[in-house]
């Protein structure tokens, strides 16, 4: 199979090539590098530097290069900026990606792995989160993903032939457990490397938005899922694809707060990783965790880190070897 993954020299399009190449699958990327490294992708992985809303390049690429299902990563992610600069996240997020699937329809390629979130869900009323949760975003961010669902449940409508899997996952963590690709993002805004910045001396503190959440210690909740086992799920679900939109939850099912984060990454590192609290961040709900039955049982993922200590190791790992990312 030829599958183009967009974003793919982000943080997790990286990783999942390194999975599709290892299932077997011919991969191209295409990826505008607002985010992502050439450097996390082998050498020989065609790459196009393009954007996604440059839909007659798409169209030529998918064309040259015979794509069969795409791989969407492609977007921006992070929930404060997302409330101060919205526009932003439904030009990129949403017409990006009605380029995209624009320029697929115009070559005849009806399939896609879709990288939606948990944040489409919003406030649960109930914990743990299921797929038919209602879905209720509180951020531009999340409001740009179910935009997307969507527009993919859409094109299903009119289009009995289209497929498409969306997969919601929670926090994602970790690094590639062989050391050979890591994370890298510049600004840092994920809980868990800004964490081990600190434990390497490149910050001075950390800083812990909210203190007064109703949860047990104050703090935000998260199901933290490594990014190899999210990339897992997406090629069990490019194998599993068929005509229709399919929808799963990708998280470990348990949550942890941010005071356990920061507990586990000062186990990890031998680090004090001194910490001061600060405001609530806008968009942040106060808890989020999956119930994750519905891949484990209808595509049989089973995630390898289950508990976060060992997802901290994994990052830990990479950011000591690569202190300047992939300036290193």
């Amino acid at each position: 199979m030829n599958v183009l993954v967009t974003g793919g020299a982000g943080y997790i399009g990286s990783h999942a090539v390194r999975h599709l190449r290892k299932a077997g699958a011919r991969v191209a990327v295409v990826d505008n590098l607002g985010q992502g490294h050439r450097a996390s992708l082998p050498p020989d992985v065609p790459f196009f530097e393009v954007d996604l809303r440059q839909t007659d390049r798409i169209r030529e690429i998918l064309a040259a290069e015979r794509i069969d299902c795409v791989m969407h990563f492609a977007a921006l992610a992070a929930v404060a900026e997302s409330v101060a600069e919205p526009l932003l996240y439904y030009s990129n997020n949403v017409s990006g990606t009605v380029s995209l699937l624009d320029a697929m329809k115009s070559v005849g390629v009806r399939r896609i792995v879709f990288s939606s979130t948990c944040a489409v869900i919003g406030i649960p009323s109930v914990l743990p989160i299921v797929e038919t949760s209602p879905r209720e975003p509180i951020n531009p961010y999340g409001r740009s993903k179910l935009m997307v669902e969507h527009v993919l449940r859409d094109w299903f409508e009119a289009d009995p032939e289209f497929s498409a899997v969306a997969l919601r996952y929670f926090n994602v963590a970790g690094c590639s457990a062989d050391g050979s690709i890591g994370e890298d993002h510049d600004p840092e805004t994920h809980l868990i490397p800004i964490l081990l910045q600190v434990a390497l001396g490149q910050r001075p503190q950390v800083t812990l938005f909210g203190r007064d959440y109703p949860t047990t210690d104050g703090t935000c909740i998260r199901d933290y899922v490594h990014v190899d086992d999210l990339c897992q799920a997406h090629v069990l679900a490019l194998k599993a694809i068929q005509p229709g939109m399919a929808v799963y939850n990708v998280g470990i099912g348990r949550g942890y707060s941010v005071q356990e984060v920061l507990a586990a990454a000062r186990v990890v590192t031998g680090h004090p990783i001194p910490a001061q609290f600060g405001p609530r961040r806008p968009g942040d709900p106060p808890a989020l965790f999956a119930d994750s039955s519905k891949i484990r049982s209808e595509l049989s993922w089973e995630p390898e880190f289950t508990k976060l200590e060992p997802i901290i190791e994994t990052a830990w790992r990479w950011f000591r070897a690569h202190p300047s990312g992939y300036a290193d």
